[in-house]
């Protein structure tokens, strides 16, 4: 199962709500705040998030299996946890970055 979850959209600007992910040194927001669904990703300097993930838009899903979505595909970060009980992966496909996201039960 592959369900849409939000839109991902790096900027330079500090956003309202935006909270820190510590692993990746980025701020980014809530897209349930937000009638579109966009995520508002602000990168700090010294983030080791480099390339297509900080460079590009992404489309996030949320899926089942992390480990089943990502198989023979390129991952560009991860999987790793971005928030208790989050497990996301960024991919990149067809020149696009996708990033998949597994809740725990």
């Amino acid at each position: 199962m592959k369900e849409f979850h939000h839109i991902g959209l790096p900027t330079d600007d500090k956003q309202p709500g935006e909270v820190y992910v510590s692993d990746t040194k980025v701020w980014v927001t809530n897209p349930d705040d937000h009638p579109y669904r966009v995520e508002y990703l602000r990168f700090e300097a010294d983030s080791p998030v480099t390339g297509p993930v900080r460079d590009q838009p992404h489309i996030a899903f949320k899926v089942d299996d992390l480990q089943r979505e990502i198989e023979g595909k390129e991952v560009l970060l991860g999987p790793f946890e971005a928030m208790a009980g989050l497990h996301v992966v960024f991919i990149y496909q067809d020149k696009a970055v996708v990033e998949f996201m597994q809740w725990d039960s």
